[in-house]
C-alpha cells in the first residue's frame, strides 16, 4: 500500500462537473493498492497518517497531527502510484490491484481512517475520472509505502 500525503489548506475532488468531496485545513491522501496489501497494512497506515506530526505548533515547528488540528481528510484512489517505469516510456501498472481486490481494500482503508480520525473522510470516485484540486500547505508532501517502512 502506498500513499502520498499532502498537507492542504483546502482540497476538493470533482467528478463529471460535480464536487464530490471538499475540505479546508487537513490532508489529501492519494492511495495506491497492490495485491500484497493486507488489513495489517491498513491498520498500521491509518494510525500513522492520523498521528503524523506535520502541522505547525505555536513555535512554528511541525509538531501537531491532523487529530490535534481537528483537520479533515480526503482519500483518492490512485493506481498510478504503483507505476513501473524501468522499461520503455509507457508506465506499467501491473503491480496495481484490479478493482475486485482494490475496491474492498479502499473501502476498508477509508472506514478505518474514519474511525482513527473520529469523523468521516471525504472520498473520490473509485475508478472514475477525477479533477483533484488542492492548495498544498507548506508545502508538505510525504510518501509512505507499507512494504518499506522507513
Amino acid at each position: 500500500m502506498r500513499v502520498v500525503i499532502q498537507k492542504v489548506s483546502r482540497a476538493s475532488v470533482t467528478v463529471e462537473g460535480e464536487i464530490v468531496s471538499s475540505i479546508g485545513h487537513g490532508l489529501l491522501i492519494l492511495l495506491g493498492i497492490e495485491d500484497a496489501d493486507t488489513d495489517e497494512d491498513i491498520t498500521w497506515l491509518c494510525r500513522k497518517i492520523v498521528q503524523l506530526r506535520i502541522f505547525l505548533d505555536s513555535d512554528g515547528v511541525m509538531n501537531r497531527s491532523v487529530l490535534d488540528e481537528d483537520g479533515d481528510i480526503i482519500v483518492v484512489s490512485q493506481f498510478t502510484l504503483h507505476a513501473q517505469v524501468k522499461k520503455g516510456n509507457r508506465p506499467s501498472y501491473i503491480k496495481a490491484s484490479k478493482p475486485d481486490f482494490a475496491i474492498p481494500m479502499y473501502e476498508r482503508f477509508c472506514k478505518q481512517l474514519s474511525v482513527d480520525l473520529g469523523k468521516p473522510v471525504g472520498r473520490g470516485k473509485f475508478g472514475g475520472y477525477m479533477a483533484v484540486e488542492l492548495v498544498n500547505d507548506g508545502p508538505v508532501t510525504i510518501w509512505i509505502d507499507t512494504k518499506n517502512k522507513e
